[in-house]
């Protein structure tokens, strides 16, 4: 914010009177400062750029009674979230209520009285696992935590930890197409 600063001042010389003689005293400037804040904004005619978006499809795990698989879409902005934190704002189903063992090769850890527990994002579990069908290029390299996991778990490449999956770099935007439970596929 600019502030500007006028200052008032007088020019004429002060005057004294005697009877009908009038003297003039040397002239001193005096100077009066008085601040006036004062703002300017730049009134542009065109609007600030966007910022760029990730567009999302997430295909379900298994097709619905017309064959098709199911598609749900969510937008972000680009570099702004974790594929974790999109699913769960946008209610897209990342885990399982109930699990089978037959279908998955989980930690033990995770299965506690057939419901499928959860890391809460630390990546230790691996119960967020998605694939990545389009857009790869669009999401941050795996990370340590992922690298550690995936490998020991024998996943495919393609395969993703949601809870460290960001969206996007801040300066990309495009379209991201990702299976959910990939586990359930057959």
């Amino acid at each position: 914010m600019a502030a500007v600063h006028f200052a008032s001042m007088s020019l004429r010389r002060p005057e004294l009177t005697t009877g009908n003689t009038k003297h003039q005293k040397p002239t001193t400037l005096l100077i009066h400062k008085r601040f006036i804040p004062a703002s300017f904004a730049a009134n542009s005619p065109e609007p600030a750029p966007a910022a760029p978006e990730i567009e999302l499809q997430f295909v379900g795990p298994k097709p619905g009674g017309d064959g098709k698989y199911p598609v749900e879409r969510a937008r972000a902005l680009s570099g702004d979230k974790l594929l974790r934190t999109i699913m769960s704002d946008n209610k897209i189903e990342l885990y399982a209520t109930y699990v089978s063992v037959a279908h998955f090769s989980l930690p033990p850890a995770t299965i506690s009285n057939g419901k499928l527990m959860n890391c809460g994002g630390g990546g230790s579990c691996g119960t967020c696992i998605v694939e990545v069908i389009d857009g790869k290029e669009l999401l941050n390299e795996r990370t340590n935590t992922e690298l550690r996991y995936l490998k020991k778990a024998r996943k495919p490449e393609s395969w993703r930890l949601a809870c460290q999956t960001i969206v996007g770099n801040k300066e990309n935007s495009g379209k991201v197409v990702v299976q959910t439970l990939p586990q359930w596929k057959k």
